[in-house]
């Protein structure tokens, strides 16, 4: 079977037949091993304290990973206010972090990745209809950049993955 075959196959058949966020996920990590190698998938709740307007710590929970023995589907992490999180969680933007500086500025546990063999991260935020950052989609991979296709790549295999993220019971 094509690539393109087995996409239409997992995209028109599989996920919209899935039942719950772990199939539905399971599906698009399938297609994000075609589209993009190796790598690492994972999708963080974020949990906004009551005064979200001021907050100086916004705690995430791992609801789904494609390595879950390396980052559990219970792990939770506490941020706080750095370039990063304005940009995916308050301004609910894409962040792109290239290279190994890149993920030691962002991210506390980047020795972890790195020991991986990750050494790229698109992450991607997922907007309630309020259009505040409800969840994040984070795919690290293998490449020290990201084309654009794969960037656009990545947008659209959150974009599939988003309703089922958005309808997970809490």
């Amino acid at each position: 079977m094509s690539w393109a075959s087995r996409a239409s196959e997992l995209l028109g058949r599989a996920l919209p037949g899935a039942q719950g966020l772990d199939e539905a996920m399971a599906i698009v990590e399938q297609l994000r091993q075609q589209l993009l190698g190796d790598g690492l998938l994972t999708v963080n709740r974020v949990e906004w304290p009551a005064d979200a307007a001021s907050a100086e710590v916004i705690d995430l929970q791992r609801v789904w990973s494609s390595r879950p023995e390396h980052y559990p589907v219970s792990g939770r992490k506490r941020k706080t206010l750095t370039d990063w999180t304005r940009q995916l969680l308050l301004r609910g933007e894409v962040f792109a972090g290239e290279g190994e500086d890149a993920l030691a500025q962002a991210f506390d546990d980047n020795r972890l990745i790195l020991s991986m063999g990750l050494r790229a991260v698109v992450n991607v935020p997922l907007l309630d209809s309020t259009g505040r950052c409800a969840a994040t989609f984070n795919l690290l991979g293998t490449r020290e950049t990201w084309t654009g296709q794969e960037r656009v790549q990545i947008e659209l295999l959150a974009a599939v993955a988003r309703p089922w993220i958005l309808a997970a019971p809490r």
